[in-house]
């Protein structure tokens, strides 16, 4: 594959494009062959000999037609498959690259969009439309040098019809380009709303807005809908207009011919040809019209293709970021989710090595940003983070995570075996490795209950699992991953007391091991032992120390300890 960019065309496209073009040049001689028989008869030439040569003729333009076509036809097919494959494979690859933090609710669902409908509509240009579109102009050009060969006079009204094409499908690319592309981003849009209302249709059910009361997803709906028929509106009645205008070219050829038949000009069998054309002729430049209208909003596809192919890439550099120390440095940190709405505020935070980190404070107040920041999810728009005195900044995504693990409060689980599952922590890891993660995040026991053990399917996003099982199977993941920095968030919200206790007694065997791990918590008692306590608020670090430190000096902790020690 093509690392700069994927290939456009390749030999069994141009391939196709010759037989195309080809197949539509003897699907033009089938018309000399009506001639010649018109011509036959109006000279009482017909025998049976004629009628068995102009039958086999014929067939023989048929059969030729059918070979030229069939060839074509696979070699286009396999032509666009094949870029339809580079280009998805290319798109894998960039989605690989480019920076997490674009992977918000809006984003993905043009990237959806653009990975699967607009690839397909793409390789429908290259597998269909182009080549019917050569075709049938291939053969409209034919036509109008036969009718130029019998009449000249004739050839003029059939110019105009064709002449007439180029405004009547300038008219429709500008409304495909004007509303087309709004079309487009209105269906990532939708692709968006519906992923999430999927997702969450448990919960919508629950309170009862499924359906038709999520507002959300029906607005979009809508929105789709209208976009739909605003577009046909502005599109058909151009096709509408251009198919009567050469719609009457049949009357007129018939007024020229007619006259050039009256004056002796012009003969009987060519008459009736050059009366038979324009039928013909305008229904394929209404195909034409069609067909190159449905080109142009396809090529919106490719469009979309395009802006995700130029969307910068993070940097990716070949140097390992192997770190001799896990200490974790901000240094005057800003950063904004949306521009003018900063999250972290000239913020200053020196995480030890090898030290258990607690971060606290009301939510919203940025503490998952911290966390976020630290994995190089995001990049800080001013400042700077190091870990072990080096700067994140130049370096590679992956490379820093190589460094992370990470434990979260909502947790990704593939729909494939629980073994799996927790390998993808460690490639390389054994059965042994695995089942030992496991007893250690305190998961064996219901896993080795369960049908088929380690090999039961965990469900899409794990729905065959509880909350509390998820998440120590993701400490298991931890656990197996082995990274000198373990980030923790909010690890035991929403579970239940058994589920608490249980995730709980993982986190502290994955805590024997000395890592410098930074938690968010959302209950005091569990950052009480941490060697070192940061309390955020509005963007900023408002307290620092250790537990009696902070309660000591009676500020925001104090006041939050003494909340929770009341409830």
């Amino acid at each position: 594959m093509n690392r700069n960019r994927p290939r456009k065309w390749n030999k069994e496209l141009f391939i196709s494009i010759f037989c195309v073009m080809l197949e539509g040049l003897l699907s033009g001689c089938n018309f000399m062959v009506m001639y010649y028989v018109f011509q036959s008869l109006w000279n009482r030439q017909m025998a049976m000999g004629k009628i068995l040569e102009i039958t086999g003729g014929i067939a023989v333009i048929f059969l030729l037609r059918l070979m030229i076509y069939s060839y074509g036809y696979v070699k286009g097919q396999i032509g666009g498959a094949n870029v339809s494959k580079e280009i998805r494979l290319f798109l894998g690859e960039k989605l690989r690259r480019i920076p997490l933090s674009r992977f918000q609710k809006s984003q993905t669902g043009e990237y959806i969009n653009v990975a699967t409908e607009n690839v397909n509509s793409y390789e429908q240009i290259l597998t269909h439309k182009m080549g019917d579109i050569i075709k049938n102009m291939t053969l409209s050009v034919m036509l109008v040098i036969f009718v130029a060969i019998l009449y000249a006079p004739s050839v003029w009204i059939l110019l105009i019809a064709e002449l007439l094409f180029l405004p009547a499908i300038a008219i429709s690319f500008y409304a495909v380009k004007k509303y087309g592309m709004k079309k487009n981003a209105i269906c990532a849009e939708n692709v968006s709303s519906m992923v999430e209302y999927i997702t969450g249709i448990q919960t919508f059910r629950a309170y009862g807005i499924g359906g038709t009361k999520n507002k959300t997803v029906t607005g979009s709906m809508k929105q789709f809908s209208d976009i739909s028929f605003i577009y046909e509106l502005k599109i058909i009645p151009v096709g509408v207009i251009y198919s009567i205008l050469i719609g009457s070219t049949l009357p007129l050829e018939i007024l020229v011919a007619g006259n050039g038949w009256i004056s002796g000009t012009l003969d009987t069998a060519p008459f009736i040809m050059i009366c038979l054309l324009p039928l013909f002729l305008s229904k394929l430049l209404s195909t034409i019209f069609v067909d190159m209208t449905s080109y142009k909003n396809l090529m919106i596809a490719k469009q979309k293709i395009n802006t995700v192919l130029e969307i910068p890439e993070e940097l990716q550099t070949s140097r390992i970021f192997d770190p001799k120390r896990h200490d974790i440095v901000f240094e005057h940190v800003g950063f904004s989710y949306e521009k003018g709405e900063p999250v972290c505020k000239d913020m200053n935070i020196q995480i030890e090595n090898q030290k258990l980190t607690a971060i606290v404070g009301d939510s919203g107040s940025g503490k998952s940003t911290v966390l976020n920041l630290i994995a190089k999810y995001y990049d800080p728009d001013s400042g700077t983070i190091r870990i072990g005195g080096h700067s994140i900044q130049n370096v590679g995504t992956e490379q820093v995570l190589s460094q992370i693990s990470i434990v979260e409060q909502d947790v990704f689980l593939f729909d494939d075996t629980i073994k799996k599952n927790i390998r993808y922590a460690k490639e390389t890891a054994t059965d042994e490795e695995i089942e030992w993660a496991c007893r250690e995040a305190n998961c064996d026991e219901f896993i080795r209950k369960m049908p088929r053990g380690y090999e039961t399917m965990a469900g899409e996003n794990g729905n065959q699992l509880s909350g509390g099982e998820r998440q120590r199977l993701s400490i298991a993941r931890a656990l197996l991953k082995d990274a000198p920095i373990l980030l923790l968030d909010e690890a035991t919200a929403n579970l239940d007391v058994d589920n608490e206790l249980a995730v709980k007694q993982a986190i502290a065997n994955l805590l024997k091991k000395k890592k410098t791990v930074v938690m968010i918590a959302h209950t005091m008692s569990i950052v009480k032992q941490a060697d070192q306590i940061f309390v955020i608020a509005d963007g900023k670090v408002k307290e620092e120390g250790t537990h009696e430190e902070l309660l000591h000096n009676n500020g925001k902790y104090a006041a939050m300890w003494k909340a929770e020690q009341q409830l």
